[in-house]
């Protein structure tokens, strides 16, 4: 189940206190004026959508809020449940046979399994199966690659336009040396439009693309984990070989807290 990841925001925010925070003990808050110019976000913002839609389809472009909004969800992965749920999917098909695991499906909430057991249903050799299955962990994976792919393309922009803002302020101050009162405004443009594309790549673009291909990563390991369980069926295991099995994917103390969970049973 997917809730709200207050991590994203709560990194964000911790970003940006800390420059305001730097700002605010250099120069006080009269200085957090001088970090608002209206013409290096022009720049910076302007020019990153401007590449991201030179870059990118429209229909590309559609999902991006979609992508977005994946950045702010968690999705809570119970891997001791998911075990479970494959044992005692293993238990009836060895009392009851492959086609009884039909009957049960509608309290399965995952459409993956459910997938994985209609093809073990319909008789499908496990070989098969894993290839089926495996296909759509590899188009999943694609689907999300190139979801983040914008978000990475932004973190590549925004320093890049900085740049040229940086470039920018340069011309108009070197064309105004004679002018003292141009000068501040100028150099202004020229090193905040590199401060502007900097943050926005390594404050937001950036850890968000970074945390959606975490996301990815997480969501293959626990499809490996329910294409063996699958299998484990399929191949009618022993339900206690089959659990010790999938209980090889659990991280150290997840281990620890079954085989305590194992004992408590047994006492």
């Amino acid at each position: 189940m997917k809730k709200f990841d207050i991590t994203t925001p709560v990194g964000i925010v911790i970003g940006i206190m800390v420059l305001l925070l730097a700002v605010l003990s250099n120069s006080g808050a009269s200085g957090l004026i001088f970090f608002i110019q209206i013409a290096s976000t022009l720049i910076v913002v302007g020019g990153l959508i401007a590449g991201i839609v030179i870059n990118f389809s429209m229909a590309e472009l559609k999902v991006v809020p979609k992508v977005l909004m994946e950045s702010f969800r968690d999705e809570n992965y119970d891997l001791r449940k998911l075990i479970d749920t494959f044992v005692d999917l293993s238990g009836k098909a060895r009392r009851e046979g492959l086609l009884a695991l039909e009957a049960g499906l509608d309290e399965v909430e995952d459409p993956f399994i459910k997938k994985g057991i209609l093809l073990a249903v319909d008789g499908i050799e496990p070989d098969v199966i894993k290839d089926i299955m495996m296909a759509e962990v590899v188009a999943m994976e694609e689907r999300h690659r190139k979801g983040r792919s914008v978000l990475e393309k932004a973190g590549e922009y925004a320093p890049a336009w900085g740049m040229i803002g940086t470039l920018v302020g340069l011309v108009l101050m070197l064309q105004n040396l004679n002018d003292p009162a141009s000068l501040g405004p100028n150099m202004a443009v020229a090193l905040l439009t590199t401060l502007y594309g900097t943050v926005l790549a390594n404050l937001v673009f950036i850890p968000m693309a970074s945390k959606l291909s975490n996301k990815t990563d997480e969501e293959v390991f626990v499809k490996q984990i329910i294409i063996e369980g699958v299998i484990g069926v399929q191949s009618g295991q022993n339900p206690k070989v089959l659990q010790e099995k999938l209980s090889a994917f659990l991280s150290t103390k997840d281990k620890i807290v079954e085989e305590n969970i194992g004992d408590a049973y047994e006492a």
